[in-house]
């Protein structure tokens, strides 16, 4: 197997490294490309050395199995239908194909059929959204999901490797916003991505349209408040849940504890700062909400693992698994 990495000196770009060993996907050739800035450095990857490459388009005259994309859309929306062309899956991490009809929109514990027999683009959902659809997933096959109202409480490090280091100099000191539109250090922002003429952001608009599309389900009603707060690492969603089925709190608790990629807590919780290095959804402070039909849970992941660069590899071995069916 063949694997490239576009972005690989990047946040996402060097976990997905992890993750691909994580996964134990050993390949037996990997390419790694960025910018001309950070080409010719060395990253290592099972315990040996990878010159990292500039990004080009004869990048990809050469054949590869699976191609990551981790550099921002932009990149993606030049680079990635290239390399569609002469490689067998192309997983992108970016926002730019997520709403493409031509590629593939996936988390594999969810609607990883998808990938049966498919070459082409498959896009990485958003990372608030992945979190929270491996336990929605769950809990729609046994109750039908109806409504879902989330608000989010996700880490700098969601605005990428920018992000952390202006929280690093707001703590310091630093009286400069950065990326934000107001200090972020002390502090929490209701608003990521740009406002839209309804009043909700482009990252709420990502989680309603994303919620729809991989639950294959348009009629669920989806409102999100997403805010960014002073956290390094690791995205929380508080999430209220409506369903069409009366649901069983027990039943809920026990298909959550038995679902794949989710760790479910009956009488503890996790926090941003406990989460390590884990690759996994967290639910906890699951309850009945105001009625029987709804329920409410806290939702904690890593935003730069389960919520980026883990899904991507479960793409691919999901890929590689369902090609021998």
């Amino acid at each position: 197997m063949k694997i490239a990495i576009v972005g690989a000196t990047g946040e996402v770009g060097r976990m997905m490294l992890d993750c691909l060993q994580d996964f134990d996907i050993i390949p037996e050739e990997i390419a790694l490309f960025a910018s001309h800035k950070s080409a010719g450095t060395t990253l290592y990857f099972a315990d040996r050395p990878v010159v990292v490459q500039e990004l080009s388009e004869q990048a990809f005259d050469k054949f590869y199995d699976y191609v990551f994309f981790a550099a921002g859309g932009g990149i993606a929306l030049a680079y990635a239908p290239l390399a569609r062309k002469n490689s067998t899956l192309v997983i992108d991490n970016s926002s730019a194909y997520r709403e493409d009809k031509d590629a593939l929109l996936v988390i594999p514990q969810v609607n990883g059929d998808l990938l049966k027999n498919y070459t082409g683009i498959v896009a990485n959902p958003n990372c608030s959204t992945i979190q929270m659809l491996l336990p929605l997933a769950v809990l729609d096959k046994a109750f039908t999901l109806r409504q879902v109202v989330v608000s989010t409480y996700q880490s700098v490090s969601g605005s990428g490797h920018t992000g952390v280091e202006t929280l690093e100099k707001q703590r310091a000191g630093s009286k400069d916003k950065g990326i934000y539109p107001e200090i972020i250090d002390l502090n929490i922002i209701p608003h990521i991505g740009v406002f839209y003429d309804d009043g909700y952001s482009a990252e709420e608009h990502k989680m309603r349209n994303e919620t729809r599309r991989i639950l294959r389900n348009d009629e669920i009603a989806v409102c999100a408040t997403t805010v960014r707060v002073p956290v390094y690492y690791g995205h929380c969603n508080s999430v209220y849940c409506q369903f069409e089925k009366k649901v069983d709190l027990a039943l809920a608790a026990e298909l959550l504890k038995d679902a794949e990629a989710i760790d479910f807590k009956e009488n503890s919780y996790m926090t941003p700062l406990a989460l390590g290095f884990s690759n996994l959804a967290h639910v906890s402070r699951l309850r009945q909400a105001v009625d029987d039909l709804s329920l409410c849970f806290w939702n904690v992941g890593h935003n730069v693992r389960i919520g980026a660069a883990a899904n991507a590899v479960s793409i691919l071995k999901t890929h590689l698994e369902l090609q021998g069916d």
